[in-house]
Protein backbone atom coordinates (compact mmCIF):
# COMPACT_ATOMS: atom_id res chain seq x y z
CA UNK A 1 0.00 0.00 0.00
CA UNK A 2 1.53 3.57 -1.06
CA UNK A 3 2.13 5.77 2.10
CA UNK A 4 2.79 8.50 0.36
CA UNK A 5 0.48 10.92 -1.59
CA UNK A 6 1.24 12.20 -5.09
CA UNK A 7 0.23 16.29 -5.12
CA UNK A 8 2.01 19.42 -5.76
CA UNK A 9 3.66 19.32 -2.19
CA UNK A 10 5.43 16.58 -2.90
CA UNK A 11 6.62 17.10 -5.98
CA UNK A 12 7.89 20.85 -4.78
CA UNK A 13 9.76 18.91 -1.74
CA UNK A 14 11.47 16.59 -4.39
CA UNK A 15 12.32 19.43 -6.94
CA UNK A 16 13.43 21.41 -4.06
CA UNK A 17 15.77 18.42 -2.58
CA UNK A 18 16.84 17.15 -6.13
CA UNK A 19 16.78 19.50 -8.74
CA UNK A 20 16.65 23.42 -6.47
CA UNK A 21 18.09 25.06 -9.60
CA UNK A 22 13.87 24.63 -10.52
CA UNK A 23 12.74 25.34 -7.17
CA UNK A 24 11.23 28.98 -7.80
CA UNK A 25 9.15 27.28 -10.92
CA UNK A 26 5.16 26.77 -9.78
CA UNK A 27 3.95 23.62 -9.97
CA UNK A 28 0.56 22.34 -10.97
CA UNK A 29 -1.36 19.49 -12.37
CA UNK A 30 -1.56 18.35 -15.73
CA UNK A 31 -5.19 18.46 -16.57
CA UNK A 32 -5.52 15.36 -18.59
CA UNK A 33 -2.17 13.70 -16.85
CA UNK A 34 -2.52 10.15 -17.76
CA UNK A 35 -3.00 7.06 -15.53
CA UNK A 36 0.69 5.22 -15.56
CA UNK A 37 2.31 8.55 -14.72
CA UNK A 38 0.68 11.41 -11.81
CA UNK A 39 2.08 14.59 -14.38
CA UNK A 40 2.68 18.13 -13.17
CA UNK A 41 3.58 21.21 -14.85
CA UNK A 42 6.66 22.41 -14.18
CA UNK A 43 7.06 26.23 -15.00
CA UNK A 44 5.50 26.61 -18.77
CA UNK A 45 8.09 24.46 -20.51
CA UNK A 46 8.64 21.16 -18.54
CA UNK A 47 6.40 18.35 -16.85
CA UNK A 48 7.04 16.55 -13.99
CA UNK A 49 6.21 12.56 -14.46
CA UNK A 50 6.06 10.07 -11.30
CA UNK A 51 4.93 6.62 -11.80
CA UNK A 52 1.69 5.77 -10.05
CA UNK A 53 2.33 2.43 -8.12
CA UNK A 54 5.24 -0.32 -7.94
CA UNK A 55 4.22 -1.59 -11.36
CA UNK A 56 4.37 1.57 -13.42
CA UNK A 57 7.98 2.07 -11.53
CA UNK A 58 9.86 1.53 -14.54
CA UNK A 59 8.92 3.17 -16.99
CA UNK A 60 10.64 6.60 -15.78
CA UNK A 61 14.00 4.97 -15.96
CA UNK A 62 13.80 3.06 -19.24
CA UNK A 63 12.12 6.57 -21.04
CA UNK A 64 14.85 8.70 -19.56
CA UNK A 65 17.45 5.70 -21.01
CA UNK A 66 16.00 5.17 -24.48
CA UNK A 67 14.26 8.36 -25.90
CA UNK A 68 17.41 10.25 -26.19
CA UNK A 69 18.34 7.86 -28.23
CA UNK A 70 15.02 7.12 -30.41
CA UNK A 71 14.04 11.27 -30.64
CA UNK A 72 16.57 11.55 -33.68
CA UNK A 73 14.63 9.19 -35.52
CA UNK A 74 11.54 10.53 -35.25
CA UNK A 75 10.16 13.26 -37.50
CA UNK A 76 7.57 14.11 -34.69
CA UNK A 77 8.22 16.48 -31.62
CA UNK A 78 8.20 12.90 -28.30
CA UNK A 79 8.91 13.48 -24.86
CA UNK A 80 12.56 14.87 -23.96
CA UNK A 81 13.61 13.74 -20.40
CA UNK A 82 16.00 16.95 -18.77
CA UNK A 83 16.39 14.82 -15.52
CA UNK A 84 15.88 12.03 -13.70
CA UNK A 85 14.42 11.88 -9.54
CA UNK A 86 15.53 9.22 -7.93
CA UNK A 87 14.14 7.50 -5.00
CA UNK A 88 14.13 8.90 -1.75
CA UNK A 89 12.27 7.90 1.74
CA UNK A 90 9.55 10.41 0.77
CA UNK A 91 8.97 8.79 -3.17
CA UNK A 92 10.29 5.11 -3.63
CA UNK A 93 10.78 5.06 -7.53
CA UNK A 94 12.20 6.97 -9.73
CA UNK A 95 10.77 9.73 -11.07
CA UNK A 96 11.27 12.29 -14.62
CA UNK A 97 11.45 15.89 -15.97
CA UNK A 98 10.44 16.83 -18.96
CA UNK A 99 10.63 19.54 -22.00
CA UNK A 100 6.84 20.37 -22.19
CA UNK A 101 5.11 19.56 -25.59
CA UNK A 102 2.20 21.90 -26.46
CA UNK A 103 -0.97 20.35 -28.10
CA UNK A 104 -4.27 19.50 -28.05
CA UNK A 105 -5.49 15.43 -26.95
CA UNK A 106 -6.97 13.95 -30.41
CA UNK A 107 -10.34 14.34 -30.86
CA UNK A 108 -12.68 13.57 -33.61
CA UNK A 109 -13.31 17.27 -33.94
CA UNK A 110 -10.14 18.43 -33.67
CA UNK A 111 -8.59 17.09 -36.75
CA UNK A 112 -8.81 17.74 -40.41
CA UNK A 113 -9.82 14.37 -41.83
CA UNK A 114 -9.52 11.18 -40.63
CA UNK A 115 -8.10 9.75 -43.63
CA UNK A 116 -5.10 12.04 -43.81
CA UNK A 117 -4.68 11.65 -39.68
CA UNK A 118 -4.56 7.76 -40.32
CA UNK A 119 -2.11 8.79 -42.81
CA UNK A 120 0.15 10.77 -40.80
CA UNK A 121 -0.36 8.05 -37.06
CA UNK A 122 1.14 5.40 -40.03
CA UNK A 123 4.25 7.32 -40.28
CA UNK A 124 4.88 7.51 -37.64
CA UNK A 125 4.57 3.54 -36.16
CA UNK A 126 6.82 2.92 -39.70
CA UNK A 127 9.92 5.04 -38.17
CA UNK A 128 9.43 4.14 -34.74
CA UNK A 129 9.53 0.08 -36.35
CA UNK A 130 12.56 1.30 -38.82
CA UNK A 131 15.07 1.91 -35.86
CA UNK A 132 17.56 -0.71 -34.83
CA UNK A 133 16.19 -2.38 -32.01
CA UNK A 134 18.41 -4.94 -31.69
CA UNK A 135 19.83 -3.83 -27.94
CA UNK A 136 15.86 -2.73 -27.23
CA UNK A 137 14.14 -3.68 -23.90
CA UNK A 138 11.97 -7.04 -24.91
CA UNK A 139 8.31 -7.07 -24.24
CA UNK A 140 7.56 -8.30 -20.71
CA UNK A 141 6.05 -8.05 -17.73
CA UNK A 142 7.37 -4.37 -17.14
CA UNK A 143 4.53 -3.57 -19.97
CA UNK A 144 2.28 -5.73 -19.33
CA UNK A 145 3.35 -7.55 -22.17
CA UNK A 146 2.90 -5.29 -25.14
CA UNK A 147 4.74 -6.89 -28.24
CA UNK A 148 4.57 -10.58 -26.80
CA UNK A 149 2.06 -13.41 -28.03
CA UNK A 150 -1.32 -13.16 -27.24
CA UNK A 151 -1.36 -15.99 -25.47
CA UNK A 152 -0.17 -14.43 -22.45
CA UNK A 153 -3.67 -13.33 -22.11
CA UNK A 154 -5.81 -16.14 -23.11
CA UNK A 155 -7.29 -17.14 -19.90
CA UNK A 156 -8.30 -13.32 -18.69
CA UNK A 157 -9.65 -13.27 -22.37
CA UNK A 158 -11.95 -16.49 -22.00
CA UNK A 159 -12.85 -15.68 -18.63
CA UNK A 160 -14.38 -12.10 -19.58
CA UNK A 161 -16.36 -14.17 -22.04
CA UNK A 162 -17.46 -16.68 -19.76
CA UNK A 163 -18.67 -13.63 -17.53
CA UNK A 164 -20.12 -11.64 -20.33
CA UNK A 165 -22.67 -14.39 -21.29
CA UNK A 166 -24.98 -13.57 -23.60
CA UNK A 167 -24.22 -9.68 -23.39
CA UNK A 168 -21.88 -10.36 -26.62
CA UNK A 169 -21.90 -12.93 -29.66
CA UNK A 170 -19.30 -15.79 -27.98
CA UNK A 171 -19.04 -17.38 -30.65
CA UNK A 172 -18.22 -14.92 -33.36
CA UNK A 173 -16.02 -13.51 -30.32
CA UNK A 174 -14.19 -16.72 -29.67
CA UNK A 175 -13.53 -16.96 -34.03
CA UNK A 176 -11.66 -13.04 -33.79
CA UNK A 177 -9.81 -14.59 -30.83
CA UNK A 178 -8.55 -18.07 -32.06
CA UNK A 179 -7.49 -16.49 -35.69
CA UNK A 180 -5.68 -14.03 -33.01
CA UNK A 181 -4.12 -16.67 -31.22
CA UNK A 182 -3.07 -18.67 -34.10
CA UNK A 183 0.22 -16.79 -35.76
CA UNK A 184 2.87 -15.19 -34.24
CA UNK A 185 5.31 -12.13 -35.48
CA UNK A 186 8.28 -14.18 -37.00
CA UNK A 187 10.77 -11.54 -38.52
CA UNK A 188 12.69 -9.62 -35.98
CA UNK A 189 11.91 -7.36 -33.25
CA UNK A 190 10.40 -4.22 -34.26
CA UNK A 191 10.28 -0.46 -31.76
CA UNK A 192 6.64 -0.51 -30.66
CA UNK A 193 5.15 2.17 -28.44
CA UNK A 194 2.90 0.11 -26.71
CA UNK A 195 -0.10 2.57 -25.86
CA UNK A 196 -1.26 4.59 -29.33
CA UNK A 197 -4.23 5.73 -28.22
CA UNK A 198 -5.88 9.13 -28.35
CA UNK A 199 -4.57 10.33 -24.99
CA UNK A 200 -1.19 9.78 -26.29
CA UNK A 201 -1.70 11.47 -29.23
CA UNK A 202 -1.62 15.09 -29.58
CA UNK A 203 -2.61 17.55 -32.52
CA UNK A 204 -1.71 20.87 -33.85
CA UNK A 205 -3.80 22.81 -36.73
CA UNK A 206 -5.98 19.63 -37.25
CA UNK A 207 -2.94 17.12 -37.85
CA UNK A 208 -1.12 14.39 -35.74
CA UNK A 209 1.65 16.65 -33.81
CA UNK A 210 3.30 15.11 -31.31
CA UNK A 211 3.30 10.85 -29.50
CA UNK A 212 3.82 11.09 -26.16
CA UNK A 213 4.03 8.68 -22.85
CA UNK A 214 6.64 6.02 -24.51
CA UNK A 215 6.44 4.19 -20.64
CA UNK A 216 5.36 0.63 -22.01
CA UNK A 217 7.43 0.59 -25.23
CA UNK A 218 9.30 -2.50 -26.11
CA UNK A 219 10.23 -3.95 -28.76
CA UNK A 220 8.40 -6.74 -30.43
CA UNK A 221 5.58 -7.84 -32.03
CA UNK A 222 4.06 -4.86 -34.13
CA UNK A 223 0.63 -5.84 -33.85
CA UNK A 224 -0.43 -4.18 -30.96
CA UNK A 225 0.00 -0.84 -32.51
CA UNK A 226 -2.81 -1.30 -35.27
CA UNK A 227 -5.88 -1.51 -32.48
CA UNK A 228 -6.54 2.30 -33.23
CA UNK A 229 -7.96 0.88 -36.54
CA UNK A 230 -11.03 -0.40 -34.44
CA UNK A 231 -10.85 1.52 -31.13
CA UNK A 232 -10.84 5.37 -33.40
CA UNK A 233 -10.96 4.92 -37.35
CA UNK A 234 -14.30 4.23 -39.37
CA UNK A 235 -14.57 2.03 -42.00
CA UNK A 236 -12.57 4.12 -44.45
CA UNK A 237 -9.95 5.40 -42.57
CA UNK A 238 -9.39 1.84 -40.98
CA UNK A 239 -8.15 0.79 -44.57
CA UNK A 240 -6.51 3.78 -45.21
CA UNK A 241 -4.44 3.11 -41.98
CA UNK A 242 -3.95 -0.28 -42.15
CA UNK A 243 -2.89 -0.15 -45.74
CA UNK A 244 -0.08 2.76 -45.17
CA UNK A 245 1.72 0.61 -42.39
CA UNK A 246 1.27 -2.44 -44.68
CA UNK A 247 1.85 -5.29 -42.42
CA UNK A 248 0.34 -8.50 -42.89
CA UNK A 249 -2.96 -10.25 -42.97
CA UNK A 250 -1.67 -12.06 -39.94
CA UNK A 251 -0.02 -9.54 -38.22
CA UNK A 252 -3.69 -7.48 -38.38
CA UNK A 253 -5.65 -10.42 -37.00
CA UNK A 254 -3.20 -10.22 -34.05
CA UNK A 255 -3.69 -6.25 -33.92
CA UNK A 256 -7.63 -7.65 -33.68
CA UNK A 257 -7.11 -9.92 -31.29
CA UNK A 258 -5.53 -6.84 -28.84
CA UNK A 259 -8.42 -4.40 -29.55
CA UNK A 260 -10.70 -7.28 -28.60
CA UNK A 261 -8.74 -8.51 -25.10
CA UNK A 262 -9.22 -4.71 -24.15
CA UNK A 263 -12.69 -4.14 -24.78
CA UNK A 264 -13.78 -7.45 -23.67
CA UNK A 265 -12.07 -7.32 -20.08
CA UNK A 266 -13.60 -3.88 -19.34
CA UNK A 267 -16.97 -4.51 -20.66
CA UNK A 268 -16.73 -7.24 -17.79
CA UNK A 269 -15.06 -5.37 -15.35
CA UNK A 270 -17.61 -2.26 -15.36
CA UNK A 271 -20.87 -0.98 -15.21
CA UNK A 272 -22.54 -1.67 -18.16
CA UNK A 273 -24.12 2.05 -18.33
CA UNK A 274 -20.52 3.86 -17.68
CA UNK A 275 -18.71 5.92 -20.71
CA UNK A 276 -15.85 3.07 -20.49
CA UNK A 277 -18.46 0.05 -20.70
CA UNK A 278 -19.68 1.48 -23.83
CA UNK A 279 -17.00 2.76 -25.34
CA UNK A 280 -15.71 -0.98 -25.13
CA UNK A 281 -19.03 -2.52 -26.23
CA UNK A 282 -18.60 -0.40 -29.45
CA UNK A 283 -14.95 -1.54 -30.08
CA UNK A 284 -16.62 -5.15 -29.83
CA UNK A 285 -19.55 -4.39 -31.96
CA UNK A 286 -17.19 -2.75 -34.61
CA UNK A 287 -15.14 -5.32 -34.38
CA UNK A 288 -17.81 -8.35 -34.64
CA UNK A 289 -19.85 -6.14 -38.16
CA UNK A 290 -16.36 -6.13 -39.94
Amino acid sequence: MNTYTINTELVSRLIKKQLPQWVDLPIRPVEKGGYDNFTFHLGDEMSVRLPRDEGHAPQAEKEAYWLPKLKPHISLPIPAPLAKGIPDEEYPFYWSVNKWIDGETLRYDNILSLNEFAVELSLFIKELQAIDASNGPAGGEHNYFRGCPLMVYDEGTLQALEALGDLVDTEKCLEIWNRAKASEWTREPVWIHGDIAPGNLLVKNGKLSSVIDFGIMAVGDPAIELTMAWTFFDEESRRVFLQAIGLDVDTENRARGWALWKALITYAAEDKESESAREAKRVIDVLLNE
